[in-house]
């Protein structure tokens, strides 16, 4: 969608939607981006899209290899409309994809030598991976992890619930990258994909809309 069109759009939204699409869209990042594999519990899932959402990292990989479900709406509160959802039948191929596309690979594990939250350096693209609270992440992404992150816990409990865990560790990591020199911004491609996505949830008329632009365009 050429920038013409999206501005032509965006008319069709009332001033104060036009300046939070302006306000969020300057503080997403594809820098760092989520995977979520085999979450048994549906509203964790929809509970860690909504983190993504508010912390404003704009992808959330869904692997669905064993548990393929539908994300709860009521949980996710709207984030839903708001980020790229891609999903996946595999981890495989997730782990692939993520790599082709200049991804390191961090699994969160309490198990594995690792990285404290507080001593991890983001300073290229991630990826990171979250698993099941009972059953962790598979040894498939434990192998194939460029590195290691955990959250320290000082009681009986030794893991935090997959929707908590994400929103410590978006919270502190996207903090770090606002702060930093990192080229963390969207690239203007990515603000015109991603504009298009909102828009198209968001205008109850969308189809309409494009094929009137495009017939006095003509």
């Amino acid at each position: 969608m050429n920038s013409e069109l999206i501005n032509y759009l965006e008319g069709f939204l009332t001033p104060r939607r036009q300046e939070l699409f302006k306000q969020v869209i300057a503080q997403r990042t594809r820098f760092l981006t989520v995977a979520i594999e085999d979450v048994g519990h549906l509203h964790n899932t929809s509970a860690v899209m909504r983190s993504c959402d508010a912390f404003g990292v704009q992808d959330v990989h869904v692997i669905e290899e064993l548990k393929g479900k539908r994300i709860d709406r009521e949980i996710a509160m709207g984030a839903q409309k708001w980020t790229s959802v891609h999903r996946y039948d595999s981890t495989k191929n997730a782990l692939a994809g993520l790599k082709a596309k200049g991804y390191q690979i961090v699994a969160t594990t309490p198990h594995h030598t690792a990285h404290k939250l507080e001593n991890f350096k983001l300073d290229r693209p991630t990826a990171l991976f979250f698993g099941s609270e009972k059953d962790g992440l598979t040894d498939t992404v434990i192998e194939a992890a460029d590195s290691y992150i955990y959250i320290p816990t000082y009681g009986f409990t030794l893991s935090l619930n997959i929707s908590v865990c994400a929103a410590i560790l978006l919270q502190e990591l996207t903090q770090g990258l606002r702060n930093s020199q990192l080229d963390w911004k969207l690239k203007p491609e990515d603000i015109l994909e991603i504009k298009t996505l909102w828009l198209k949830r968001n205008l109850k008329d969308y189809d309409a809309l494009v094929n009137t632009f495009n017939t006095s365009a003509q």
